[in-house]
């Protein structure tokens, strides 16, 4: 790169951080300007403007707001009040957004919770919020009854179209739709608590996530910059609205700004274009996964029609990202790093492929707050020297991300709303003594160019033969094996062997050539990190929102006894993939095979 395109990548650098910060530079823990104010301001300048499309409805900013406020003076005739906390348990849906929006008129906290959940995952999510009620939809009412008398405070439940429970909408009818009175949120600052998101739950139940009133306005301004976000835009939504990443950094481009959101209630690889083309879609918000399930898809006649220019997510693998913007004329995607809890964040602004953002050289002190420190794979410890500090990774050295904490809003940790979840995330004694900081649990590197790559979860990481084995990077070179449509790899336990031997749960949507595969993937791989074993599912255990669950069949492993799927064996002395059967089951447990 010569000296002119540097200048010019680092002017247009500066620019990005300077928009960035005319959005998110006055929030502070101590700032008395609430969500609530936020919203109300944007409904009163751009009330006619559409806020929500969604199957076929139109909800205008004014509209929104009224319902949002028939929900605040619904919550006060019930007696709730500011520090209270309701559990919102719905599907998507226009109204979703309009009830945590009216709790947040009046300092009620409401709970986000998974809509997907049912039973004791679904009772302690609610329990563990000490929720005063349940606010529920039209898809819950099974959920609801499994969970029949395992919520520790027995809230009232209340449903927007559901049989289960109080039927809310009959109670709205005679509830005012005038804002509910600012005294209500009054003594609440920027430091109060507005919202818990939970952890998506891929090691253990989930853990609720305490998002404060700036940290809420972070999430929620934070992209519209970057993706140059006006009133005009039309944004297309089709992750959960109970996840950090649509439901509010995609709700917050719309609600900060009068944009439009085109809603939908769960994602459709097959009708997305048509969504997108029909309702003029001009952003998008994604998780990688998302990506490569359009990829996947046949190639649409509507895949290029659209007007998308701009779009924001994460976890795009670089294999994905470029044929992506390729294929369906997408000029600029944004790309970030970041935990709903955490504060360590990252955001690529100039479409660099892989990287999930940039730490230029002048600007590393005022990303100070930052660490990435040596990593030990096999203690899931950091490093430590001589002088029992840890020590900082070299230039492309893979380490683990931290973020110190500290009292300033890009340096708070609020934690879970769990004293011992909290405590497993914080490292004390980093690099002084009586310092603390935030562990992501994040495996990281930066590059001379200051450009940050995510590398894997810590725990997703393994060793095997002495060498420390990427799961993300295993997973990347059997997503591009012909056939195969996913891939979730991890590591299991393997008798007479040291540290873990590698296995793979993949779907596919083609016919795959088992026997061909341990060749095609050593041209990308080295021998130690090819899988040993592969599991064929018929369809991959995900979280809603696309993450790949682990524990069950890490538990699983390759126990002939208890996988009903088909698995496949690298054969060490014929170098290939063959079907575990009975027998190569039986010689494995008795050592028969040199790995």
């Amino acid at each position: 790169m010569n000296f002119l395109s540097i200048l010019a990548r680092e002017a247009q650098f500066y620019l990005s951080i300077r928009g960035l910060t005319k959005w998110t530079g006055d929030i502070s823990p101590d700032s008395e300007r609430l969500v609530a104010d936020d919203v109300e301001d944007v409904a009163d300048r751009h009330g006619a403007n559409v806020a929500f499309r969604f199957e076929g409805t139109l909800t205008t900013y004014d509209e929104f707001d009224a319902r949002a406020n028939k929900f605040a003076h619904w919550a006060l005739e019930q007696g709730l009040a500011a520090g209270d906390c309701v559990a919102l348990f719905m599907e998507n849906r226009p109204d979703y957004v309009a009830f945590w929006y009216g709790m947040s008129k009046i300092g009620i906290v409401t709970a986000l919770i998974n809509s997907n959940l049912e039973g004791d995952a679904l009772a302690h999510c609610i329990n563990i919020a000490d929720a005063k009620r349940i606010i529920t939809g039209a898809e819950q009412d099974s959920a609801i009854r499994s969970s029949a008398g395992l919520f520790t405070a027995a809230p009232a439940v209340w449903s927007l179209g559901g049989s289960e429970g109080n039927d809310l909408e009959a109670a709205l009818k005679g509830v005012s739709a005038a804002r509910p009175s600012r005294e209500h949120r009054a003594a609440l600052r920027g430091r109060d608590l507005c919202l818990y998101v939970y952890t998506s739950g891929t090691t253990g139940l989930p853990k609720a996530a305490k998002l404060t009133q700036a940290r809420t306005q972070g999430m929620m301004r934070t992209f519209i910059s970057p993706c140059h976000i006006t009133e005009r835009d039309r944004i297309y939504l089709t992750l959960p609205l109970y996840h950090g990443t649509g439901g509010l950094c995609g709700v917050g481009q719309g609600l900060m700004t009068g944009a439009c959101i085109i809603l939908r209630r769960k994602f459709s690889a097959s009708a997305f274009w048509d969504d997108a083309t029909d309702e003029g879609a001009t952003s998008i918000v994604y998780i990688g996964e998302l990506c490569r399930y359009l990829l996947n898809q046949p190639s649409h006649p509507k895949e290029r029609a659209h007007k998308i220019r701009t779009g924001f997510g994460n976890g795009l693998r670089a294999e994905v990202w470029a044929e992506f913007q390729e294929r369906f004329n997408i000029n600029h995607l944004c790309e970030f790093y970041g935990s709903t809890e955490g504060n360590v964040s990252f955001l690529n602004f100039d479409g660099k492929i892989g990287a999930v953002g940039r730490i230029p050289g002048w600007l590393e002190k005022q990303f100070a707050h930052i660490a990435f420190v040596k990593f030990d794979i096999e203690t899931e410890e950091p490093v430590r020297g001589e002088d029992s500090f840890c020590i900082r990774t070299d230039v492309d050295g893979a380490g683990e991300a931290l973020g110190r904490i500290g009292e300033d809003i890009r340096n708070r940790f609020e934690g879970y709303n769990d004293e011992q979840a909290t405590k497993k995330k914080i490292l004390r004694d980093v690099f002084e003594t009586g310092d603390m900081w935030f562990r992501t649990g994040d495996l990281m590197r930066k590059d001379r160019d200051g450009y940050i790559y995510f590398i894997d979860r810590i725990g997703d990481t393994f060793r095997w033969k002495g060498e420390n084995v990427s799961t993300n990077e295993v997973g990347e070179a059997l997503s591009g094996i012909p056939g195969v449509a996913t891939a979730n790899v991890y590591g299991v336990p393997l008798p007479g062997y040291d540290g873990k031997a590698g296995m793979a749960a993949i779907t596919t949507d083609g016919d795959v050539d088992f026997e061909g595969m341990y060749v095609a993937l050593g041209q990308k791989l080295p021998t130690y990190a090819i899988p040993i074993f592969i599991r064929v599912q018929r369809d991959a255990e995900t979280t809603g929102t696309f993450k790949y669950r682990k524990v069950g069949l890490v538990k699983e492993a390759f126990n002939i006894d208890e996988v009903t799927d088909p698995i496949w064996m690298y054969h060490p002395e014929r170098k290939e993939y063959v079907p575990f059967t009975q027998d190569r089951y039986d010689s494995l447990r008795s050592g028969a095979f040199k790995f």
